[in-house]
């Protein structure tokens, strides 16, 4: 029965369950515990993905995936999650974070058998910045020189009389802090060879500017001088090949940063910087990701893809460290009904779960049982907030909103979460400043809203003048998501008045509803590290688009994480990134709520898969362990040596 249910729907495996008695198992483990024959691993990925093209997508269903059939310069390590070698087996950086310089496998290839060069990545990258990609994580991105610019369709600035091109560090000054700042060269030592290309993407930054004429006005409104500048001049759109990334030679790739940034490594094991296939791209267009015209560059290769059902990787044979990869198959069930994935785990039917799918009536049982994975987790959940529509353009009414959710009795309902003020993760990230934000305080929530203009004629706060008709709470459906939107609705219904409609859909089309802020009101947020740092969370706002969500943008606030970020003093950075969380949390975007816990479920002979911050298996290291007395009985060794 087990061997058809691995090929099976996953309607048939619920109708199997539902019509088969299923024996609890041991007592020490939530159901059976007999594993699958081989390395066989079956595992339950969440949402049906978005994509399967590593820079279309930012959510946690579609990471997992990737992780199995892509890989990048470096990869996660299983337990800290810190960068380690992938394709790339080395690297070295400058003594002032801006340059970067990865020495590729000379054994890399692609699934296809054909070696994986620095000019597949030079192509990676530069697809991932394309305006006409529109990826959602091109962001984080932005650190490499001139990638913003390219992305957000900038112009260099050109005096047509000489051919030069105009310098940022020469724009004169306008008194206003908005103004471009001036900067110099920096002088690096070492590394791969010099090249025409290296000279000038290390001379002083070119002037940028916005690409439309609207953006250019609203700059040169806040500064005439910069107006006056570059009268008269041309405007030479920035191109893919004016990047920072260098293909030295088919095994050397230079990245070269815009400012210092000391964690770009950590960033790079992020799904947009995994190598792309270029040839079946060109070739396949938008279908490029089907069976059968798809090529990885990851331990695992795409067999089969049911939509709604099951997605089948087995290992690529072509893979560098193909010998170490120790599972054969790896079978992904897109499932987000929680009870039906208990009842599955229970059954036999799968071998582990993703995070925060233990439903909470479940939790106070299972958490004592040894296959149940509770450790600190780098993710927070929070509300986005649609600044761009009134009511909530106005931030005494994203307030009022925040002041009236009480965190405390949000947290002893999950069970598993901490309640939070703040955007980053509690506890995560030792020694950072945490600033905290406004709690529970509904009386200042409702004086907010009078002030606001919804009340009546003696000044009092009247919930009948809240035009509630503009505003309402969309989710992607879950179990989960549908507990604390209706919990969120209680809390306003109790401490505002006011009852503001929720509303679910599909995790597809929630990404890009919310992306394009369709939505008016409220949308669930939440977030995992792409990287263990607090910058991973604050530069969500960094700019207008990506996963932002809100139309909240600050160039100060922008200016503040720059700021930061050119901080090589790692205390003095945390402290100023804390001053712009701060920032954030007073210009109130965003609802914080909770710092999650992992909470999920993985059998004993599941070796390999950890409970770390963030959730994510690099499936190279995972296996079937089929002698008992290996097994892990209650959490993993987190001491394990990788290999």
């Amino acid at each position: 029965m087990r061997g058809r249910a691995i090929g099976s729907t996953i309607l048939a495996l619920t109708l199997a369950i539902a019509s088969c008695s299923v024996q609890s198992g041991e007592a020490e483990y939530f159901g059976k515990t007999a594993p699958p024959e081989g390395q066989v691993l079956r595992y339950v990925s969440g949402a049906e993905p978005e994509s399967l093209d590593p820079q279309m997508s930012t959510g946690q269903p579609e990471a997992r995936l990737y992780m199995a059939l892509y890989e990048g310069l470096v990869e996660y390590h299983p337990v800290t999650l810190e960068p380690i070698p992938a394709i790339a087996e080395r690297w070295e950086v400058s003594a002032d974070s801006t340059e970067f310089t990865f020495y590729l496998r000379r054994n890399a290839r692609w699934s296809n058998g054909e070696p994986i060069t620095a000019q597949d990545f030079v192509y990676t990258f530069r697809r991932g910045l394309s305006p006409e990609l529109a990826s959602r994580a091109a962001y984080l991105a932005y650190y490499i020189k001139y990638a913003q610019a390219y992305n957000e369709g900038g112009v260099f600035v050109r005096d047509p009389r000489t051919g030069e091109f105009l310098l940022k560090r020469d724009v004169p000054p306008s008194g206003d802090e908005s103004a471009p700042s001036a900067e110099g060269a920096t002088v690096i030592e070492g590394g791969a060879p010099d090249t025409p290309f290296h000279r000038f993407i290390r001379s002083p930054s070119r002037l940028v500017l916005p690409g439309t004429e609207q953006e250019r006005a609203r700059l040169f409104a806040a500064n005439p001088k910069l107006k006056s500048f570059v009268a008269g001049k041309e405007f030479v759109p920035v191109r893919a090949e004016d990047i920072g990334v260098e293909a030295v030679d088919d095994y050397t790739l230079r990245i070269t940063l815009d400012q210092p940034a000391p964690f770009f490594v950590k960033l790079l094991a992020h799904q947009l910087f995994r190598v792309v296939p270029r040839k079946a791209i060109e070739r396949y267009g938008e279908a490029w990701t089907k069976p059968g015209n798809i090529i990885t560059s990851g331990p695992f290769i795409l067999q089969s893809h049911r939509p709604y059902s099951e997605i089948v990787m087995v290992r690529n044979p072509y893979y560098w460290d193909a010998a170490n990869v120790k599972l054969d198959k790896l079978i992904f069930y897109p499932i987000e009904d929680m009870t039906t994935m208990m009842n599955l785990y229970k059954a036999g039917y799968i071998d582990a779960t993703y995070n925060h799918t233990v439903p909470t009536g479940w939790v106070d049982f299972v958490r004592r049982l040894k296959d149940y994975m509770d450790a600190p987790e780098a993710s927070i959940s929070y509300v986005m907030i649609n600044t761009t529509r009134p009511p909530m353009n106005d931030i005494r009414v994203r307030r009022a909103f925040s002041l009236a959710i009480d965190r405390q009795a949000l947290a002893k309902y999950l069970r598993v979460v901490k309640p939070l003020t703040a955007f980053s993760p509690e506890g995560i990230f030792p020694n950072y400043p945490q600033p905290k934000g406004e709690d529970f305080n509904p009386e200042l929530a409702r004086k907010l809203l009078a002030a606001a203009g919804y009340r009546d004629a003696a000044g009092n706060y009247d919930p009948s003048k809240f035009p509630v008709s503009e505003v309402e709470y969309v989710y992607n459906t879950s179990d989960r998501n549908k507990e604390v939107a209706e919990f969120l609705q209680a809390q306003w219904k109790q401490n505002l008045g006011l009852t503001i409609p929720i509303r679910n859909m599909e995790w597809k089309t929630f990404l890009d509803y919310r992306a394009k802020l369709n939505y008016k009101g409220f949308a669930r947020g939440a977030w995992v590290s792409d990287y263990m740092d607090p910058n991973t969370f604050l530069s969500l706002f960094y700019t207008r688009g990506g996963d932002n969500g809100t139309g909240w943008w600050d160039p100060k606030y922008m200016r503040l994480l720059d700021q930061a970020n050119r901080t090589l003093d790692p205390q003095r950075r945390y402290e100023l990134l804390a001053k712009a969380e701060k920032y954030l949390l007073d210009a109130c975007p965003i609802i914080p709520l909770a710092t999650y816990a992992t909470n999920w479920l993985k059998k004993p002979y599941v070796k390999g898969m950890y409970p770390n911050p963030m959730t994510l298996h690099p499936w190279k290291f995972v296996y079937i362990e089929h002698d008992p007395a290996k097994w892990d009985r209650g959490m993993p060794q987190m001491a394990e040596v990788v290999r």
